[in-house]
């Protein structure tokens, strides 16, 4: 009689780590712009691309792989959301986009991001932070959008930067609890 050998068990990564540094980087890279810190030019662009567009599409489908469906929701579709915001301004066809428009494209990015964060209310408090303060920046920048008041964008420009530090914060809280098996970081 043979005998049974099991197959070796694959540890998976947590990709959550690359989508969070990814999305963190870009947003405030993004929101020194909308603070009126930066201009938005093709460093801003190249960076929606690959790190906040191509990276959290990875981590979006590594997440699924992992069985995670927050993560693979979240990571992919801003991921996406990088990827048309990058089309946008590029504007390959010469198009624009009007004033109402990109608050229609906040707003609903802003009320998927709402469920996002009611689904970190069970969770830690760093995800908290993360998608309550994504949600009033898209909030914010949808409502400078219809109304046409600056000071909405430079606040939510602000409030942006807030939080894509606390994405990487908790990206780097991760990343060291996996490094030394255990937390070391709070979040």
């Amino acid at each position: 009689m043979a005998d049974h050998i099991s197959p070796p068990t694959v540890k998976t990564a947590n990709p959550a780590i690359i989508g969070l540094m990814g999305f963190g980087m870009t947003t405030i890279l993004l929101s020194l712009h909308n603070a009126g810190v930066l201009p938005i030019n093709m460093v801003t662009l190249a960076m929606g691309c690959f790190c906040g567009g191509l990276a959290q599409l990875a981590a979006g489908l590594m997440e699924y792989r992992n069985g995670n469906t927050f993560g693979t929701t979240a990571f992919t579709l801003y991921g996406t959301f990088w990827l048309t915001f990058v089309a946008i301004k590029a504007d390959p066809f010469g198009l624009g986009a009007e004033s109402a428009s990109m608050g229609v494209f906040c707003l609903l990015w802003g009320l998927l991001t709402l469920c996002l964060f009611l689904g970190t209310l069970n969770g830690r408090y760093g995800p908290k932070v993360v998608f309550s303060t994504l949600t009033a920046t898209f909030f914010l920048l949808a409502a400078a959008d219809f109304s046409g008041i600056e000071t909405l964008t430079v606040i939510a420009g602000f409030l942006g930067i807030c939080c894509g530090a606390a994405a990487m914060y908790v990206a780097a809280a991760e990343l060291i609890e996996v490094q030394y098996g255990r937390a070391v970081l709070p979040f």
